[in-house]
């Protein structure tokens, strides 16, 4: 399928007037403000030359793709200092290697499997496979966290996936009994250009599986920091279903996960290669009650995100005024939206700690907040962390039960403002 791409506005930078699914004119709800790269944390002497675009997302009111009105170029922000890996998780750790067995259980079992990840990261899920009948390839794009996984001999491309790479694995390996991604289809604004890529990799019987942070958890939660330059689509079942339909495949199955704040597993098929779950229906009536497909929804949550701005900065500033530390915890992604559309400097929060030795040493993108190793926060612990890796809040609770002990408290803004107690 033809699609127009975005076209050019300034160096490093490319606008959107017109879905990139559907080709319909859109206006964007909202607008997060002027933006960094959202993982390019940066040395004292690069803040002078800092890329900034302004973050706006808007919703197609023909297929109701939930989108980026402007993006940043991928050799930006994917590149071999990407400081983004998936293996310092536990909690993502375990969760990868339970979805490499579901596959294996429901796809991979025939003679001389074969599975490709788009997105592979470090090798998370792929590493699973090692030992096993299974033959696997990864495509990551990010040439510092592809030598990782192949240092643990897993085979990696450091390559954007297309139609065209597509064809060459195909050529050179045959085609896929599964093609996966986690945290990744939603990254790619040629998203048809991938599609059309894994119909061509797939075997008549084989399934795409992927998951995403999910539209309804976004607008649930007011999780505005879900929204930043990686993530160029917020995917639903609805919007999803009438993407795949345009290539001749249908979701199959779609599966809650308790991820990255709220994500969704969608299985894709070739259009009649097997039954559809009845979880696909009961979610599309879901989305429909919960008003994924109508403008006044989005309006409100565009209210309900700049209400949290304000109440978040708020409680920093009453915090300082009392004579309290605040440092940040989790050098994320996410924390990037947050503390530049709120306007959260050092001035507020004192350092972010996070365990990622490329992000330490380094400062915040856009607002120069100092990174700082874990040891610093444990050696003096502060009155409040302002919990920016909220996802992992379980796991994060958890490992600082002497933090909670020794009085210290989390903030939260997501769902809602406030302190955990």
């Amino acid at each position: 399928m033809t699609v127009q791409h975005p076209r050019p506005s300034s160096a490093g930078v490319t606008v959107s007037r017109t879905c990139l699914i559907c080709r319909t004119p859109f206006e964007p709800f909202m607008s997060l403000g002027r933006q960094p790269i959202a993982n390019a944390f940066l040395t004292a002497d690069a803040f002078e030359s800092e890329f900034f675009y302004e973050l706006r997302v808007g919703a197609c009111p023909s297929c109701r793709m939930v989108q980026l009105a402007q993006h940043v170029d991928p050799e930006l922000m994917f590149h071999e200092q990407y400081a983004f890996f998936s293996g310092t998780s536990k909690g993502m750790t375990l969760h990868f290697a339970e979805m490499a067995t579901a596959l294996r259980e429901r796809y991979l079992g025939g003679a001389d499997p074969f599975v490709v990840e788009i997105g592979s990261n470090d090798g998370i899920l792929l590493q699973n496979y090692l030992g096993t009948p299974v033959r696997h390839l990864g495509v990551e794009p990010s040439a510092n966290v592809a030598d990782v996984a192949r240092a643990k001999g897993i085979r990696t491309l450091s390559r954007f996936f297309d139609t065209d790479l597509a064809k060459e694995i195909l050529g050179q390996d045959g085609q896929a009994d599964v093609v996966t991604a986690a945290n990744v289809m939603c990254h790619i604004p040629d998203l048809h250009s991938v599609i059309a890529g894994v119909r061509a990799l797939l075997k008549p019987t084989g399934a795409l599986v992927f998951e995403d942070p999910y539209l309804g958890d976004i607008v649930g939660k007011a999780s505005y920091d879900q929204i930043y330059d990686e993530h160029a689509f917020y995917f639903s079942v609805t919007s999803l279903g009438r993407l795949f339909a345009m290539h001749d495949m249908e979701i199959v199955d779609v599966e809650p996960q308790d991820v990255h704040g709220g994500s969704m597993r969608y299985t894709v098929r070739h259009r009649g290669a097997g039954p559809v779950s009845p979880r696909v229906p009961a979610r599309l009536q879901l989305e429909q009650q919960a008003g994924l497909d109508r403008d006044e929804t989005y309006a409100d949550l565009r209210r309900r995100i700049e209400a949290s701005r304000d109440e978040l900065v708020a409680l920093l500033h009453r915090a300082r005024s009392e004579g309290k530390r605040v440092v940040g915890y989790g050098a994320t992604s996410k924390s990037t939206t947050v503390t530049n559309y709120c306007g959260i400097t050092s001035d507020l929060v004192e350092f972010i700690s996070d365990t990622t030795p490329i992000k330490q040493g380094k400062f915040s993108p856009g607002t120069h907040i100092p990174v700082r190793p874990y040891t610093e926060f444990e050696a003096q612990p502060p009155d409040y962390a302002l919990l920016f890796a909220w996802n992992h809040e379980r796991e994060i609770l958890a490992k600082e039960r002497s933090f909670l002990d020794g009085g210290g408290r989390f903030i939260v803004y997501v769902p809602k403002v406030g302190i955990l107690s």
